[in-house]
């Protein structure tokens, strides 16, 4: 009997066509095979003269709600394709995912293809030849309760859209969207950007040592307290007002009082009085779920949800990893099998964790019953020995890290708080020493605060004990400013929605999507930045229809969800309570149609800010009163809505009112200089745009350089940017400071780190940027286990290194691991000569899809060089 198979993509058909041999028909549905109607053209014409609400929305809110579902133009010929395959077949096996979206569109097929042979279910988490054949054998049912909790879901977010949008066209501007969670999403981006704008700074100084020990070693220590008070922090201000809380019994140094206290204790003896003493054991991170795969892609490999999510898929697909989109943290017993045998095989038995180690789920609503995402199969193979490459490659080794870092064992780090006292003062000094790796060999989970250290970096403290003297060799007074609440990035957006139970983490990256490409927020490098226009929706939401952006409502609707698929609630009273009544979305829509002014609701007034902000057809604007009459000017998008106030809406207001202003002429080119504004805000141009298009050069202003004080000797040293600040005093290579996309920055090598609002891009000293360039994020140079020598064909440096798969000796690209059991430091330069030859002839690992050869590349290399040269004079010459 020929079986009929249909998955969801031809990349799945093919695989599992391959395990299942002839007797077996397996065919792609492409997705859904049927919809809603997408718009008006897709209703049938009978439908469209009832002039219905099932013609407006494609759901019969008269009706019980009964859904249009409608087989689009380019899904029929699909359609007639599998009804004619289905002919041949004694039995139906629908394989679409195993989640409720993949149940619902298993639904639509058998509703569709109407099979007269028997339809049977067939779910699997893996893309395996042994998962597979295994769920050939266990068929089930089609399960209406998740069927019908989907079509509900589907119901909800089309009325949703269907009856606000349009009221969003006619109130703010035309092609904006509201969405159940789509609109809650924007709503907690613009709260936190309220944050940012009620935020005020508060400063404080206090002083940083440098102090060595008798031996010569060196160490950092904080003032921590003088007089028996203790020194004021950041955590002691208030972010409402800038000044300290109430209730805080601080000292709060300024300028003054860190410099006089400065030259008090320099000279003064140093003598440790307190060496205290932690140990602490850290227990391995639980396996991916599809959110904390999103925010770990996203923190570590620097991928978008939607990224990740296309990237999973494809491994999915191709049987390198089980299904991508879950709530759980469980893992099969064969999955804790690899794990530890990869675990012993690996590290060895002292890094295995005594019992295996299974999780629970804590998330919200979580609904699904799966498998934690884990590489596929029972063999735990690593990516380089797949041949996977490229993004592919580092989004499996992540999930393979993380399954494998939690069958081992715990690490354990010991924490050291050395006081250090010199008279009336006290300095703190912490570190920390990793004593026993554990899971660290394998896997470090991200951290969303770019200040903070992860958990496997080590900050010794030297060998210390009470009473021991101490030579102060720097104490610098250091100035400090609080700083507001972080912005959201896609990791830290992902996981404040699942925390709350807003939305399901398979939607965030089609989520963050849409609020992007509507308008509602711009990226800037990793932050998500709400734009005046979610925060006019926001506002017009907030105001008429305060319940449905709501973080309670909208959790809610998302647990009466996992009601109707667990078959504890029913789809009809929910829907009816959404949508009909007093208190429905159709009653609120009728009854605030019309009463919203659309002028007010594109009206925004910002505590603080006397002109007025105004989103417009053409984007957000200011507007204010001079002289009797009501002026203008756009606000240029790069401008937050944070980061607006009083002196820059004066200047933006200026500056139009002026038009292009001319500095004067540069003194070596004679080219005239121009102060503009564009859609980026103030800039200078060296010159004007050539006859062929050429573009002058162009640099923005810094946000907090007033536009009106600028003078031709400013506009030539911005002008002149970037500049070279030295050298660096450990690489020799040059530092540099400049502006770029992000507003002025220092640059070292690929590291680059944003200036603070105190700094000037034109004064910055060598010794600040270091201080920067020390924050900013960089992995330390890893230390060598053994110098084993020079290379006798270059001379370059041999070394072993420890690496995540044990011991492996490096020169210069090429790396080769040590035979298992070897002990590196016995190992040999003679040893090591032979092991690196054999590696450097393997040669580094291609991807299989990459297509041009490098004799291709080389071919075109000299055309690039051509043109490019050709410009370059053509520039010259004009």
């Amino acid at each position: 009997m020929k079986r009929l198979v249909i998955v969801e993509s031809p990349a799945k058909a093919k695989k599992i066509g391959s395990y299942l041999g002839n007797d077996y028909t397996v065919m792609a549905s492409m997705g859904h095979v049927r919809d809603l109607p997408e718009s008006a053209k897709d209703i049938p014409e009978e439908i469209k003269k009832t002039k219905s609400n099932l013609a407006k929305y494609g759901v019969d809110v008269d009706n019980e709600f009964e859904p249009l579902y409608i087989v689009s133009d380019r899904r029929k010929k699909l359609v007639k394709e599998l009804k004619d395959a289905l002919k041949g077949a004694g039995e139906l096996l629908l394989a679409t995912d195993e989640d409720r979206e993949g149940e619902s569109i298993g639904w639509h097929l058998a509703e569709v293809l109407a099979p007269k042979v028997p339809v049977k279910r067939m779910v699997f988490s893996e893309i395996t030849k042994e998962a597979i054949q295994e769920a050939v054998k266990k068929t089930r049912d089609l399960d209406m309760n998740l069927v019908a909790a989907q079509e509900a879901r589907r119901i909800i977010d089309r009325l949703y859209g269907y009856r606000l949008s349009p009221l969003l066209w006619k109130k703010v501007k035309p092609k904006l969207s509201a969405g159940r969670v789509q609109s809650v999403a924007v709503r907690v981006l613009v709260k936190r950007e309220l944050e940012r704008l009620a935020f005020k700074s508060g400063s404080y100084w206090d002083l940083k040592s440098t102090l060595k020990t008798e031996t010569g070693a060196e160490f950092e220590a904080t003032l921590a307290t003088v007089g028996g008070e203790r020194v004021a922090t950041g955590k002691d201000f208030d972010e409402q007002t800038g000044k300290l809380k109430v209730d805080a019994k601080v000292k709060l140094l300024d300028e003054a009082a860190a410099r006089e206290l400065q030259a008090r204790l320099q000279d003064q003896p140093w003598v440790v009085s307190s060496v205290e003493t932690r140990l602490q054991t850290r227990k391995p991170y639980a396996p991916f779920t599809t959110s904390t795969l999103q925010q770990e892609s996203n923190r570590k490999l620097g991928l978008t949800a939607r990224d990740t999510m296309r990237i999973a898929q494809s491994l999915y697909e191709d049987g390198y990893i089980t299904y991508m989109r879950t709530d759980s943290v469980n893992l099969s017993q064969e999955a804790l099998n690899a794990a530890r045998k990869s675990v012993q095989d690996r590290y060895g038995k002292e890094y295995l964790s005594p019992e295996p180690r299974q999780y629970t789920t804590k998330t919200k609503n979580a609904q699904e019953a799966h498998e934690a995402i884990r590489p596929a199969g029972t063999e735990m193979k690593t990516a380089e020995e797949h041949g996977l490459s490229g993004r592919e490659a580092a989004l499996y080794a992540l999930i393979w890290k993380r399954t494998v870092a939690t069958q081992m064992a715990e690490a354990q780090l010991r924490f050291q708080t050395v006081t250090v006292a010199v008279e009336d003062a006290e300095f703190k000094a912490t570190g920390r020493h990793v004593e026993f790796p554990g899971f660290f060999r394998a896997y470090v989970e991200g951290v969303d605060d770019p200040e903070a250290a992860l958990d496997d970096q080590e900050a010794s403290l030297p060998p210390l004990a009470e009473k021991d003297r101490l030579n102060c060799a720097l104490l610098d007074p250091i100035g400090h400013e609080t700083k507001p609440p972080a912005r959201y990035t896609e990791a830290t957006l992902v996981k404040a929605l699942e925390a709350d139970g807003i939305g399901r983490p398979s939607t965030y990256a089609t989520i963050i999507d849409t609020i992007i490409n509507r308008d509602y927020v711009v990226k800037q490098g990793t932050q998500l930045v709400p734009t005046f226009t979610a925060f006019a929706v926001t506002q017009l939401l907030e105001t008429y229809f305060p319940k449905l952006v709501d973080f309670g409502f909208t959790a809610k609707m998302e647990q009466d969800l996992d009601d109707i698929a667990n078959g504890q609630g029913d789809r009809l009273p929910y829907l009816q309570h959404f949508y009909s009544g007093s208190d429905g979305l159709d009653a609120q829509v009728k009854a605030n149609e019309e009463a919203i002014d659309p002028r007010l609701a594109c009206t925004l007034t910002f505590n603080g800010l006397s002109s007025r902000i105004r989103v417009g057809k053409f984007g957000p604007y200011v507007e204010t009163e001079r002289n009797g009459e009501t002026v203008t000017a756009s606000i240029p998008d790069s401008l937050a809505p944070a980061d607006i106030n009083n002196e820059i809406a004066e200047n933006l207001i200026d500056l139009k009112q002026r038009g292009p202003q001319s500095l004067g002429e540069h003194p070596e080119t004679g080219l005239p200089i121009f102060l503009l504004v564009g859609p980026f805000g103030p800039y200078l141009q060296l010159g004007e745009v050539g006859e062929d298009g050429t573009k002058p050069k162009r640099v923005s202003l810094p946000k907090t350089r007033d536009p009106n004080s600028i003078t031709l000797k400013d506009a030539l040293d911005y002008l002149s940017l970037p500049r070279q600040l030295g050298k660096h005093p450990v690489t020799g290579h040059v530092v540099n400071a400049g502006i770029g996309m992000y507003g002025p920055y220092v640059k070292h090598e690929k590291t680059f780190k944003s200036l603070d609002k105190t700094d000037d891009v034109l004064s910055i000293t060598m010794e600040r940027a270091l201080e920067l360039l020390a924050q900013a994020k960089t992995k330390a140079a890893p230390v060598p286990l053994k110098e084993l020598g020079p290379h006798p064909d270059d001379k370059e440096p041999v070394q072993i290194f420890d690496g995540r798969y044990g011991a492996y000796v490096k020169h210069g690209k090429v790396n080769a691991t040590l035979p298992k059991g070897t002990d590196p430091q016995g190992f040999t330069l003679q040893e090591a000569l032979p092991l690196l030859a054999e590696r450097a002839a393997r040669g580094p690992a291609t991807k299989k899809s990459r297509g041009r050869s490098t004799t291709e590349g080389a071919a075109k290399a000299p055309k690039k060089a051509v043109k490019k040269a050709a410009k370059k004079k053509k520039k010259a010459d004009s």
